[in-house]
């Protein structure tokens, strides 16, 4: 059995604080790119709510005999979102929404979503 002289021992001093600091700097990191997944996710679930609400807007503005992409992009725009692409043809309104994610640690994103909506077809 060998002993440990009290230089050795004074060599380790400390080395579970370093160990501990280590992992709490990891489990913060951990926790903002979460936080930024969860953001993420969030905005786009927000963003395809906004292009849903706005191809019915459309559709409907079409129906009334309206310009539907104006409609489209004024409910976009009121759903926090920015109407990039709105297309008509007959009585279907395709749109794209996007919107821009919050940042984190510098870090942006843009999220986006299409939708289409228009009259039933009934085929047969």
């Amino acid at each position: 059995m060998t002993r440990r002289s009290v230089a050795d021992a004074g060599a380790e001093r400390g080395s579970a604080a370093v160990l501990a600091v280590s992992l709490a700097a990891l489990l913060a990191m951990v926790a903002v790119l979460v936080t930024a997944v969860a953001g993420a996710v969030t905005d786009r679930r927000r963003v395809a709510s906004a292009a849903d609400l706005a191809a019915l807007a459309g559709a409907s503005a079409v129906q009334a005999g309206r310009a539907g992409c104006p409609a489209a992009a004024a409910v976009a725009r009121r759903n926090g979102s920015v109407l990039v692409r709105c297309t008509v043809e007959g009585q279907d309104v395709s749109v794209r929404a996007e919107r821009r994610t919050r940042q984190v640690l510098g870090f942006r994103m843009t999220v986006g979503c299409s939708a289409r909506a228009g009259p039933e077809t009934r085929s047969g």
